[in-house]
């Protein structure tokens, strides 16, 4: 008899141990879905248990004064019950570690009791007191997985349940059989076919709980794979709409670069070209009338020449910014490329009688692209003649000012006309949203542009005494 349950013991351990070892393989694949900390250590310590229970059945003869390592092997299988219904508990909740200390207590509290009442308890007592916690236990793992599945429906926590359920009944009838039989039990050959039958039935319920959790574990990653499916389809749909959009974006905003690019050309040459024809009319006009001397031929080619170059100049210019290629840079002072500029406008400032007022550092130095930096000089300077050309005051000025500041340089450029609406300030530097009736609203846009390239910014305030005034700050060592 005693080596068929120890035979019966040895076979569960097998089981579980097989259950175990094919459970470290699934650890090794680093899943993301795990059965939990406890889960795994209550096996181990289940197979020791079952283990330890089996070599010492072999030896037992006297149940009322068994060995020293039936308290180590119910120990361990109180342990095993413990930890796994930690594990039912860290399915609802994260277990704190003043409740795994409180563990380790109890258990040192339960071996020092059973080993007390292996010493100088009855069968009968130590079977009662073993049966007690073990309904308390399974009670509790029952409590743990109707909250997990009110939350999360799942066949293998009902059928864990049950198995619960069962558990604590039959630890409960051998309290009970226990306690309505007379008989004291004190050899193995006494102990009665029913509670032998109740042991291994208990065993081998609790081998299949070890089962079904790990069939609750399945359902888990089978659940956790299928929407990562569904999840990696949605972000392959979502990759595959971006590049769409990207596709999308990248033809709208070629278009719309070489539409700006288009636009600012003519913008641009809109000027020196408008003072080409005027010399070419004067100079057919002097030829008409007879009376084109040496001084006024070599003055219009002179004009033409200058006129000629700004556009070829313009047309680098732009060609380099909207390229976004490294473009000649050099250190030049910035009184000299104002003496240029004001060449260029003077005749447009005589004729609207618009004085401008210079007020530079006279060594004031600027590190960039000159010819784009003179670009930018001359639509601040053209939109501020624009703007007092509607003005109807007597008295119209233009101011510019350069001086060395904590940044770097600081160049602004002021009139005292009627300046810009507050509604049109917030975007003043946007494309193609210009004001002005007969602008395009590229100039303050390719302002933006050249000088955020230069590392600088550029922005717009009210003058102190009224009129617009845009203000440059550039670095003084230039990105490009």
């Amino acid at each position: 008899m005693k080596l068929l349950i120890s035979l019966y013991f040895f076979i569960l351990a097998i089981i579980q141990a097989g259950l175990l070892l094919g459970v470290f393989f699934y650890y090794r694949a680093k899943l993301t879905v795990r059965p939990g900390q406890f889960w795994i250590p209550s096996l181990f310590i289940s197979v020791l248990a079952l283990t330890t229970f089996g070599i010492g059945i072999l030896w037992v003869e006297d149940v009322m004064n068994p060995r020293f390592n039936f308290t180590i092997s119910n120990t361990l299988f109180y342990i095993a019950a413990a930890l796994q219904a930690l594990f039912f508990s860290s399915l609802n909740r994260v277990v704190s570690k003043k409740e795994f200390i409180a563990f380790g207590i109890s258990a040192l509290i339960f071996f020092g009791a059973f080993e007390a009442m292996r010493v100088a308890g009855t069968y009968e007592s130590r079977t009662i007191f073993l049966a007690s916690i073990m309904s308390l236990l399974f009670l509790w793992q029952i409590i743990q997985l109707k909250i997990k599945r009110k939350r999360n429906p799942s066949i293998a926590l009902r059928l864990l349940q049950y198995l619960s359920f069962i558990e604590m009944a039959l630890n409960l009838y051998r309290i009970f059989f226990l306690f309505s039989s007379s008989t004291v039990i004190s050899m193995v050959s006494e102990i009665p076919q029913i509670l032998i039958l109740i042991t291994v039935g208990i065993l081998l319920i609790n081998t299949l709980s070890y089962i079904f959790t790990v069939a609750y574990w399945a359902e888990r990653i089978s659940i956790d794979n299928y929407q990562k499916r569904v999840e990696n389809t949605e972000i392959k749909s979502l990759l595959d709409e971006r590049e769409l959009l990207i596709a999308s974006l990248l033809k709208a905003n070629k278009t719309s670069v070489t539409g700006a690019l288009s636009a600012s050309i003519a913008h641009e040459l809109n000027q020196p070209l408008a003072a080409t024809t005027l010399n070419i009319q004067y100079l057919q006009k002097k030829l008409a009338d007879g009376d084109l001397s040496t001084a006024t031929q070599v003055e219009i080619l002179n004009a033409l020449m200058v006129d000629n170059q700004r556009s070829a100049s313009i047309i680098r210019s732009l060609r380099g910014i909207f390229s976004d290629k490294k473009v000649g840079v050099e250190r030049f002072i910035f009184p000299n490329l104002m003496e240029s500029i004001v060449s260029i406008l003077k005749p447009e400032l005589t004729a609207q009688k618009i004085q401008l007022k210079l007020s530079l550092d006279p060594e004031l130095r600027i590190q960039g692209n000159r010819d784009e930096l003179q670009q930018v000089m001359l639509n601040l300077v053209g939109n501020a003649i624009q703007a007092l050309n509607t003005n109807n005051q007597s008295l119209k000025i233009i101011s510019i000012k350069g001086r060395y500041i904590s940044e770097g340089t600081e160049i602004s450029v002021t009139d005292n006309g009627m300046g810009v609406p507050l509604s049109s300030q917030e975007h003043l530097f946007d494309l193609l949203t210009g004001s002005k009736s007969k602008g395009m609203g590229l100039g303050l846009w390719l302002c933006k542009h050249i000088i955020t390239r230069h590392g600088g910014k550029i922005f717009y305030q009210d003058a102190e005494n009224g009129g617009a005034q845009f203000v440059i700050r550039l670095p003084l060592k230039s990105p490009l």
